[in-house]
């Protein structure tokens, strides 16, 4: 099993390398992170974008960008286009979005023609080694699904599955994340935790445990569950965190990375490919963390 990030990268070392396909490459630290994974032969990659700006970031900043294909598309959504359309046709493994807006990249990615569309929910799965812990947890869903129904959670469940098995986790525990542990009617998300437990228990939810709704603390440590008193498989061993919507998992999220330090990886699943989609104000480290987390899903579907 893959617990650290440091085993994530040794990891994508072996099973790689893939090839990332960056929309709009005019961004320093997608810059910075390609070079890396190319160094560390993690990944290699394509670049599209403007050619003289992509130059001329790598000449100010000592890149060596001269094993890269560069792709000279100046217009954010044909440069975003003509990436997908590397991946949807084979030349590469999975999408990175570069300097361009979130919104005209994954138009990009739904385009209906060329697209990575397969029909299912998209969503944004994380992935935080937090000092502490002797595991990796994934959370979701963090930045794609606003308030996602129960159906919406289901699927974000199945995406967030396909990560921890990529991980080498065979049978994640999934913890419905809420603000108590038992089902009230005056709480909505925690009635969807108790039908999701249930659609697990049926078999309709199947490749993982799930259990909840729990809080937290009762979620991530087994002495919190113990004092509780709370007695289930998942309680205090879960691998992932499901947010009740997108402002609990967002919150989640930057607490972990900018409060907490917590080394991360995220990528989004639920398409045809892997999709690196990364905030500006991720570090080049957190990029580098999310191609390989990339290359492992990748390397389960290619």
């Amino acid at each position: 099993m893959i617990k650290s990030m440091q085993d994530l990268m040794e990891f994508a070392r072996e099973r790689g390398p893939k090839t990332v396909a960056v929309a709009c490459a005019q961004d320093l630290d997608v810059l910075k992170a390609v070079t890396r994974a190319k160094e560390s032969r993690v990944a290699d990659a394509i670049l599209v974008g403007d050619q003289n700006k992509i130059e001329a970031l790598a000449s100010e900043n000592s890149l060596d960008l001269s094993s890269f294909e560069i792709i000279n598309i100046v217009d954010m959504m044909e440069a975003s286009l003509k990436a997908v359309e590397l991946v949807s046709s084979g030349k590469a493994h999975m999408v990175m979005k570069g300097l361009v807006d979130t919104s005209i990249f994954l138009k990009a990615v739904l385009n209906a023609e060329i697209g990575l569309r397969t029909g299912n929910v998209l969503s944004h799965v994380a992935v935080f080694d937090i000092k502490g812990f002797d595991r990796l947890f994934l959370v979701t869903d963090a930045a794609m699904n606003i308030d996602p129904d129960l159906e919406t959670k289901k699927q974000i469940i199945e995406n967030a599955v396909v990560v921890a098995k990529a991980l080498d986790i065979e049978e994640p525990k999934v913890a419905s994340i809420c603000a108590k542990e038992k089902a009230n009617p005056k709480m909505p998300d925690t009635m969807d935790a108790a039908a999701l437990t249930e659609m697990n228990e049926k078999g309709e939810l199947k490749g993982c445990l799930v259990g909840g709704p729990f809080a937290l603390d009762n979620a991530v440590s087994e002495e919190a569950a113990r004092i509780k008193g709370i007695e289930h498989p998942v309680a205090g061993k879960a691998d992932i965190l499901l947010a009740p919507d997108i402002e609990g998992g967002n919150i989640l999220y930057k607490t972990l990375g900018f409060m907490m330090f917590a080394s991360n990886a995220a990528v989004i699943v639920g398409a045809k490919a892997p999709i690196v989609l990364t905030s500006r104000a991720d570090s080049d480290e957190s990029k580098l963390n999310s191609i390989a987390l990339g290359v492992l899903c990748a390397a389960k579907l290619f």
